[in-house]
């Protein structure tokens, strides 16, 4: 059945991408069916603003992982370029964010959240990086034409 799918895009790019999809899936199943964890994690669900607040994370969180895996499933460069952009942006701001400003249930402390963060902004960059090349190759190869 897949015998025949040739993508462009580097496998291991593609296995960031997944993982960071089912992270993101995850914290969409929290936001909207597990409270629980989130109470676990210090916020405090005490009305309808905050649900409000909760819901809206599950919503954004849900649009960037099904565009990520639309990207996964077309392999179009210029496409992955703007998921793989956003992941950088979501997780450069995570990167200053969560050392500052850490949950209750942490299970580092803020400066190795702060050095794990950098490392996945790293290998997202890496990513983002490896993906133009692909994209500037197949616009070179269109000229051609």
């Amino acid at each position: 059945m897949f015998k025949n799918l040739k993508t462009p895009i580097p496998i291991w790019v593609n296995v960031v991408q997944i993982i960071l999809v089912l992270i993101m899936l995850m914290q969409v199943f929290w936001y909207y069916f597990d409270h629980g964890v989130i109470l676990e994690s210090g916020v405090t669900l005490a009305g309808i603003p905050d649900l409000n607040i909760i819901y809206t994370l599950g919503g954004r969180t849900a649009t960037l992982a099904l565009g990520a895996i639309f990207v996964l499933i077309t392999q179009n460069p210029k496409q992955f370029l703007v998921v793989l952009f956003m992941n950088i942006v979501r997780e450069g701001q995570e990167m200053i964010i969560d050392p500052l400003f850490p949950l209750a249930d942490a299970t580092a402390t803020p400066t190795v959240d702060f050095w794990v963060h950098v490392v996945i902004v790293i290998i997202e960059i890496l990513a983002f990086v490896a993906v133009f090349r692909v994209a500037r190759r197949e616009d070179a190869g269109d000229s051609d034409l």
